[in-house]
């Protein structure tokens, strides 16, 4: 963040879409585009070119696009930058496609078919590391999680751990998984710790996902 400000890059191989959503992010105080690309191969270059002050926080990234598309591109990016947050935007809801971006490390997916108000507090929620899905790609993420083949074991994981990562899957926080558990925040810490090196991932949405895939969560 410079300024107060912070930096977002569109990313669109659509001219008007990007004009619009340049235009309409100029008249958020908080907020200031510093670069545009039309492709993912596009944004990569960008990056690898870019002065370390040019960088941006966000990429708010089309899904659909000729060449590199959007998860590809956030695969590589985030590969690289790791502390960059990529926003998904696009018009499509399919099961596969939400599953995929979610997985090459996207924080958030939103449908272009979004309000204003709505695609802010997914750049301000991106900004803070949270997630932000609407209903309807939240459930096409659980759908296209059961439509996976279900595939290894519990990765070694204790019955304490099984208990945390389920709660975890329920979207619930530290501090709730505490008093639920009758634990402290710190124990819940180290149990989130150990899930992401025993199940090799990298944060708590891919511990989600891999609750989901196993089979452990209900549909209830």
């Amino acid at each position: 963040m410079s300024d107060g400000k912070v930096k977002v890059m569109i990313v669109d191989d659509h001219d008007m879409v990007r004009m619009g959503l340049k235009t309409y992010l100029s008249m958020e105080p908080s907020f200031e585009v510093i670069a545009e690309a039309s492709d993912g191969q596009g944004a990569i270059n960008y990056l690898n070119n870019a002065e370390s002050e040019l960088y941006p926080d966000i990429i708010l990234m089309d899904l659909m696009m000729p060449g590199m598309n959007g998860a590809e591109a956030t695969r590589h990016i985030l590969g690289s930058y790791p502390g960059l947050k990529i926003v998904i935007l696009t018009s499509f809801l399919e099961d596969e496609l939400v599953v995929e971006a979610v997985e090459s490390g996207a924080v958030s997916y939103v449908l272009k078919t979004v309000s204003a108000e709505e695609l802010i507090y997914a750049l301000q929620g991106a900004y803070r590391g949270m997630p932000v899905m609407t209903g309807d790609v939240a459930q096409a993420l659980t759908r296209g999680i059961r439509q996976r083949t279900v595939q290894g074991d519990s990765a070694g994981l204790t019955e304490r751990e099984k208990e945390v990562l389920l709660l975890i899957a329920e979207g619930k926080s530290n501090k709730e998984i505490g008093e639920e558990l009758h634990i402290s925040i710190k124990t819940v810490k180290t149990h989130v710790s150990n899930l992401l090196m025993k199940c090799e991932l990298d944060d708590r949405t891919q511990l989600a996902i891999y609750a989901h895939r196993q089979g452990w969560v209900s549909n209830s």
